[in-house]
């Protein structure tokens, strides 16, 4: 029988319930049409009926919580988490919730290709049907110094990587963000190297905490979070968190990330957490809590080596902390 250990920085669930989710039952029947979204309401409640009726995959939320994956933090407002964002497809501020509702999410096709068994073509509304759908309170850790705690919904990555099956010589899951230039304005600035491209080795993806996120907050995952499917892994840096994903490709070759070809020596490919390796420009020593403002102390690995050390020993020579 395995048992698992708890880690020093797990509580209780009561001590990390999320926050409540309310909808405007009035405006809602006000406005509804005829049809089934009409028979519909007269059983299900109001919310829950809008959401299904503009995602298709709304009755997958809330999942159930992962008790295993809890953290020592509060759970920041859910209307801090969903209006402080990067997002450089919509601009190069924290505020582009407003500019990311123009995405257009459906249909949503996602490729998966390069060393595989066979390239695979798929609808999200179809994957996500496919996949373990679960809660998890992560800590969030940017690299500017920031910092939040979160209850993501999604699955495990490693579901991902089983349901591609890459051949026995891929090494690196290399990922990338959807181009919409009538939508995404930031597109139209040539000095960055579009599309957003992230990577990790197959033994990160594989890792129980790497995470492909479709919901927050109870909820399928808003435009300007990654909607509607994020990578999630929390003992890294913030950038290396692709939105909005479109394709997962498998390879031998390391990728060479989007931040990483705009200033390698600032932004590496490993970008784990480690309070004592600064970035150029900053300590990362301290982070401040979004909700509260609070300056706390920086964790290596974000809190998280009982999970991940193991994955970096014997690097010497590898910047793995930015």
């Amino acid at each position: 029988m395995l048992i698992r250990r708890q880690k020093g920085w797990e509580i209780p669930e009561r001590d990390v319930t999320p926050q409540a989710l309310y909808r405007n039952r009035r405006q809602f029947l006000g406005g509804l049409a005829a049809g089934t979204i009409g028979a519909a309401a007269a059983t299900l409640p109001a919310g829950r009926v809008l959401a299904q009726a503009m995602d298709p995959t709304a009755d997958l939320y809330p999942a159930p919580r992962n008790e295993s994956y809890t953290v020592d933090r509060a759970i920041d407002e859910k209307a801090k988490a969903l209006t402080y964002n990067n997002f450089y497809e919509f601009g190069s501020h924290k505020f582009i919730s407003d500019a990311a509702q123009a995405m257009k999410i459906r249909p949503w096709t996602i490729k998966i290709d390069g060393m595989v068994e066979q390239e695979i073509e798929i609808d999200f509304d179809d994957l996500v049907r496919k996949m373990p759908l679960e809660e998890r309170v992560y800590r969030f850790r940017c690299v500017e110094a920031w910092a939040m705690t979160v209850p993501w919904t999604g699955f495990p990555m490693k579901a991902l990587v089983d349901f591609a099956k890459p051949l026995s010589g891929a090494k690196y899951v290399e990922m990338e963000t959807a181009s919409q230039r009538d939508t995404m304005p930031g597109l139209r600035q040539f000095w960055y190297p579009w599309p957003y491209v992230e990577g990790l080795t197959l033994a990160e993806a594989t890792n129980e905490l790497s995470m492909i996120a479709t919901g927050i907050y109870g909820e399928a995952m808003p435009k300007q979070n990654g909607a509607p499917l994020r990578l999630v892994t929390p003992w890294k840096y913030g950038f290396k968190n692709i939105k909005s994903i479109v394709r997962f490709t498998f390879t031998d070759k390391r990728p060479v990330s989007f931040w990483e070809r705009i200033a390698e020596t600032e932004y590496g490919f490993w970008a784990n957490v480690n309070p004592q390796i600064p970035h150029p420009r900053w300590s990362q020593a301290q982070e401040r809590l979004l909700t509260t403002g609070e300056e706390v102390p920086t964790l290596l690995f974000n809190g998280y080596g009982d999970y991940v050390a193991d994955l970096y020993k014997d690097m010497d020579g590898e910047n793995l902390y930015m």
